[in-house]
């Protein structure tokens, strides 16, 4: 009970910045019809305490999945069976992803069942599950986490090349979805993965080291995997809707949450039973847990059933309907300095509100012995995100500014920034882009987003109204690994080994 308080608490935090923001907006700027405004409190309230239970579900059952089967892969031995667990476990955790689910329901939506949800729900965890794979491989044969992200990010500015001339919209698909793919489920579970396996190391520098990194491995699959797949579909165009402005919208003030009922259900149910059935295999095979444990751990799945069935209701009851209206209604009004500031503000208050936020920027400050201030990492995070999302408006206002214009450059940054790095935040670095996609960035800011973009005759909401979930993964990498940088400077000079030459 006290662990539900704790979540209960972090999320409602997160969330009330955004709803203050909505409702000062709402009685100044851009009023929006009371019933979307009632709808977006009740999904508020629905969001919080989904997230909450879900989170504790996590705790007991998901985590503890992933803990055991790190510590049982290793002790195999065999790299064909470690890669071939750590592939399919990577595959069936990333279908459960509630932020992967959303996006690839929104793309669907959006492109009117041109891009259905079903084939990226194949392709993407596909390609994550691979990069698990050869991260673990990474581990087991001792690769240089530095080589490991220079040759992965270089194969994907090569193809991001091709894609950005060919299919745009593919572009900003296979960044968006790596994002969110390392979401609320996928991280706890892959860094338990990785606490399993190194927990086994007996040097305890290079335990600390794979502790992190294997999220960030994740993340390239998705990216490689959609532009292959622009490779085999270039050329396609795609039918695109329009989104209405939600502040126009009336009929039942709660009517649509029992629209979106079954949906959530189904998707919660499918969503899960690959990860439960694994469960339920593994623990007949290698776990063979108590009957407590193992009761333990199956209440842990039922409550992350219930959490995330919660936060779909939430979600897409009156979550999203309201970001997308105020960002429609914003870029409408003549001035569009407000649509840039308020992107600004929302990108800030959400990063720094994440309760995945507070716990990275404590773990930097111990991992450096207190040179790294918290307060500087969330400080700097908070100013990466804000102009991320600032970025992804302002790219709507520009016909010319593109997705591949502001990726290309910052992801060259990164890669230029790993050579001066130490190890142990290369892992950090790369593994923050899944802190900074927060469930709060892949849901709301994402609607405001193409609100704002459907607002323009002009605009595309597949290349202009996806890639704000890449442009602020790569502002939480980019930060983190200057944050490394300044720590092996400040080490240097104190005289403290950092590993930046390793």
């Amino acid at each position: 009970m006290n662990i539900l308080v704790g979540y209960l608490k972090n999320n409602t935090q997160a969330v009330v910045p955004i709803a203050i923001i909505v409702l000062v907006l709402h009685f100044t700027l851009v009023p929006l019809a009371a019933p979307v405004v009632v709808r977006f409190l009740v999904g508020a309230i629905t969001l919080i305490v989904g997230l909450s239970i879900f989170l504790v579900g996590v705790d007991l059952g998901i985590s503890p999945l992933g803990t055991l089967t790190g510590s049982a892969l290793v002790k195999t031995n065999k790299l064909w069976l470690f890669l071939l667990g750590g592939g399919l476990l990577g595959f069936f955790v990333s279908m459960a992803e509630p932020g992967l689910l959303v996006l690839v329901n929104q793309i669907e939506y959006v492109t009117a069942g041109a891009i259905p949800a079903s084939m990226l729900l194949a392709v993407i965890p596909a390609g994550f599950a691979l990069m698990i794979a050869l991260g673990f491989g990474r581990v087991f044969l001792r690769v240089s986490i530095k080589t490991f992200f220079a040759v992965g990010y270089g194969l994907i500015l090569i193809l991001a090349w091709v894609t950005s001339r060919t299919a745009p919209e593919f572009l900003a698909i296979g960044f968006d979805s790596s994002g969110s793919i390392t979401g609320i489920l996928v991280v706890p579970f892959i860094m338990a993965l990785a606490v399993g396996i190194s927990s086994t190391r007996k040097d305890s520098k290079q335990a600390e080291e794979d502790s992190f990194g294997l999220i960030g491995a994740g993340a390239v699959g998705p990216i490689l995997a959609v532009m292959i797949l622009n490779l085999f579909k270039s050329g396609q165009e795609y039918p695109v809707i329009s989104l209405e402005p939600a502040s126009m919208e009336t009929g039942p003030i709660l009517g649509r949450f029992w629209t979106v009922l079954p949906p959530a259900v189904r998707d919660s149910f499918v969503a899960l039973l690959p990860l439960a059935v694994t469960f339920v295999v593994l623990q007949r095979l290698w776990f063979k847990l108590g009957r407590r444990s193992f009761m333990r751990m199956v209440k842990g799945f039922i409550y992350t059933f219930l959490g995330v069935f919660m936060f779909f209701l939430g979600v897409n009851g009156g979550f999203m309907e309201l970001g997308s209206g105020l960002g429609y209604l914003l870029a409408s009004l003549d001035n569009k300095a407000w649509l840039l500031t308020v992107s600004f503000v929302l990108g800030f208050v959400t990063i720094l509100a994440e309760p995945s936020v507070y716990v990275l920027t404590h773990q930097i400050e111990d991992v450096t012995s207190g040179y790294v201030k918290r307060k500087v990492v969330a400080a700097s995070l908070s100013l990466g995100v804000g102009s991320a999302i600032f970025l992804s408006s302002l790219r709507i206002l520009v016909p010319w500014l593109t997705l591949w214009h502001l990726l290309l450059p910052g992801y060259i940054i990164a890669i230029v920034l790993i050579r001066f790095v130490p190890n142990l935040f290369v892992g950090i670095g790369f593994d923050s882009g899944s802190v900074a996609t927060g469930p709060l960035t892949t849901t709301f800011i994402l609607a405001f987003v193409q609100g704002a973009a459907s607002a323009f005759e002009g605009a595309d909401l597949l290349r202009d109204g996806l890639g704000m979930i890449a442009l602020v993964a790569m502002a939480g990498i980019v930060t983190m690994l200057a944050m490394g940088a300044v720590f092996g400077v400040k080490s240097r000079k104190r005289g403290v080994e950092a590993d930046a030459a390793g």
